[in-house]
């Protein structure tokens, strides 16, 4: 079964790596997998999305014309990603950040108040691995011991950045 997956947000927020983690986390329990990153030419502060793919057979194309799971970081990508997600997906928002209401009745909302939670924990920088783990724990697509195992192989070596990162994924996970 493909399932597809938006992040989206401004740059700097760890979108990018918020969709490499989850696509990592997915080939290490052996699915296929895309990973398609598309940013700005400004990056940091501009705007930033990728879309990742995963299924049990081979992924034709990593183009998400209709995800089934949107995660928008911020009040643009709501409001440009909001007419994209299919009929009954999830679509988690940073609450922390977004105000507006989103307009469609026949999609699930999943509101994480990433920021907030992050700055609690004492790293405003880890807004995304809370997300992230609230993502993998409503969105079931991966486990959360495979997350974690991604995040530790993207962060060799460096286990103070591994800390505060697991801290946040399970703060996120736990959340629901």
């Amino acid at each position: 079964m493909l399932i597809k997956t938006i992040l989206a947000g401004f740059g700097g927020q760890g979108v990018l790596s918020m969709g490499l983690n989850l696509a990592q986390a997915a080939m290490l329990e052996g699915k296929n997998v895309t990973y398609l990153p598309s940013y700005g030419a400004e990056v940091r502060g501009g705007t930033a999305n990728c879309t990742v793919a995963i299924s049990d057979e081979e992924i034709a194309s990593p183009v998400a014309s209709s995800p089934d799971f949107i995660v928008a970081m911020n009040q643009p990508s709501l409001v440009r990603f909001q007419n994209q997600l299919q009929s009954g997906g999830l679509f988690f928002i940073n609450s922390s950040l977004v105000e507006a209401e989103v307009s469609r009745g026949d999609i699930d909302i999943v509101s994480v108040p990433a920021n907030s939670m992050a700055e609690e924990l004492g790293s405003p920088k880890s807004a995304n691995m809370v997300m992230l783990g609230a993502f993998t724990k409503k969105s079931n697509l991966v486990s959360l011991s495979s997350v974690i195992e991604a995040l530790r192989n993207t962060l060799k070596n460096k286990q103070k950045l591994i800390a505060i990162n697991k801290k946040a994924l399970l703060a996120g996970y736990d959340l629901f």
